[in-house]
């Protein structure tokens, strides 16, 4: 199979729900190949990290967007994706990160155990009782999207009853990230960047007129301060972070639940040992990443893995690949918590590396193992439906039975050294 071949199953629905043989295809073809004019796919993890960190290396800006999307001002997508952190370079980017910045300062983020630790027990509860009959509970509905969504959202000052609204909205936007878009999933999108914006409009206006403790306070005053955030930033931005803010964790815990489940004695040690929850998902992310690919252009000319990208070529950075890349992980295919421990590029690198990276680990690191020691007898139930994108992978529906729970008190779980290998 050749690149052309390999990427064209990749995109297609089947490459989209298991993306991990299309890649060893490429990979065998090396860790940086050519597939078009002045188009490049990158496999190898080395090269990614090199790539993501090169300040020749940018996302796509105004001025290149201009050149292939001349209406993108028009789509109410793209201009929200367009105007955000995510998709600026300094030193634009640095302005608007570094506003955001302080809500996800490791200090604040260890701050929030205690809460992320009360909702997860709460949502474990209401599981428990839609489940205490064997009727299958969907683990995505009731624990994988409230979780995060509740989490973001506080830090955001969005008001509890307003939350169910965001995973509808937020799933359409996120289309606009995949690699390829149809016209009507354009509309579609455009139709979930409309509603995300006016609701953050109206609560623009609300934080105006009565400030809060929250971050949309503090990016309305940086806007109304004068010149570090302009409207349309402010809007771009505070639509971003809610939605980068749950849909990969969202995936994280749906990904890795699914990973444990298929891995019984794994799951067993942790619920054991909730001590080496950072090692785990730090493997869970590696082993399924919620995030499976980033775009970038090079400025000059950069050379990489054999490989010379001239100036203005496309990269297809695929990171569920270099996750998998067995020169940085051997025997990758293999669920291994155990291994040593080589932070994945599932949060990219760099400048442009998941500002939320942190807090998704920590709701990782309290969820996993307390879903696992509260509800040992869980249990997959009938057939998981996977989510049709690339970008970012996860499920639609996870069912699942509860069992007979354990008491939110046991939380206590003795600490202890491990076994060996699982």
């Amino acid at each position: 199979m050749d690149v052309a071949e390999a990427l064209a199953v990749l995109m297609s629905p089947q490459g989209r729900v298991d993306p991990y043989p299309v890649y060893e295809r490429l990979r065998g073809h090396g860790p940086v190949v050519q597939a078009g004019p002045n188009m490049y796919v990158v496999t190898g993890y080395a090269e990614a990290d090199e790539l993501l960190r090169d300040a020749r290396v940018q996302v796509l800006d105004d001025h290149l967007r201009d050149d292939l999307l001349p209406a993108w001002r028009d789509s109410p997508a793209v201009s929200s994706i367009a105007r955000s952190m995510l998709r600026t370079n300094p030193p634009d980017h640095s302005r608007m990160r570094r506003l955001a910045a302080g809500a996800f300062t490791p200090r604040r983020i260890a701050a929030m155990r205690d809460v992320v630790t009360a909702q997860a027990d709460e949502l474990v509860d209401m599981m428990a009782a839609a489940g205490r009959d064997g009727t299958p509970v969907d683990f995505m509905a009731e624990f994988a999207y409230p979780l995060p969504v509740g989490v973001i959202c506080a830090l955001l000052g969005v008001p509890t009853a307003d939350r169910p609204l965001f995973r509808r909205w937020a799933a359409d936007l996120t289309g606009i990230l995949e690699p390829e878009i149809t016209p009507a999933e354009l509309a579609v999108a455009d139709a979930g960047a409309t509603e995300l914006r006016g609701y953050f409009t109206e609560l623009v206006a609300a934080r105006r007129r009565r400030p809060a403790d929250d971050l949309t306070t503090a990016l309305v005053q940086a806007h109304d301060a004068g010149d570090r955030l302009s409207g349309e930033e402010l809007l771009a931005n505070l639509v971003i972070l809610l939605v980068a803010g749950f849909e990969t964790t969202t995936n994280l815990l749906g990904n890795g639940l699914a990973v444990l489940l298929a891995h019984p004695g794994a799951a067993d040690v942790l619920r054991r040992h909730p001590e080496h929850a950072p090692a785990y998902v730090d493997e869970l992310l590696r082993f399924d990443s919620p995030v499976q690919l980033t775009t970038r252009t090079s400025s000059e000319t950069v050379r990489v893995g054999g490989a010379e990208l001239v100036a203005g070529s496309w990269i297809l950075l695929l990171l569920g690949a270099a996750n998998r890349d067995p020169r940085r992980y051997p025997t990758p295919e293999r669920f291994d918590p155990w291994r040593a421990q080589l932070a994945p590029l599932s949060f990219g690198a760099g400048p442009h590396y998941c500002l939320g990276a942190g807090l998704a680990r920590l709701e990782a690191q309290v969820a996993v193992p307390l879903l696992l020691r509260r509800l040992p007898g869980l249990a997959p139930a009938g057939t998981p439906r996977r989510r049709s994108r690339l970008t970012l992978r996860g499920y639609d529906s996870l069912p699942v039975t509860v069992g007979e729970p354990a008491p939110a008190a046991d939380h206590g779980a003795p600490a202890g050294t491990a076994p060996g290998t699982p």
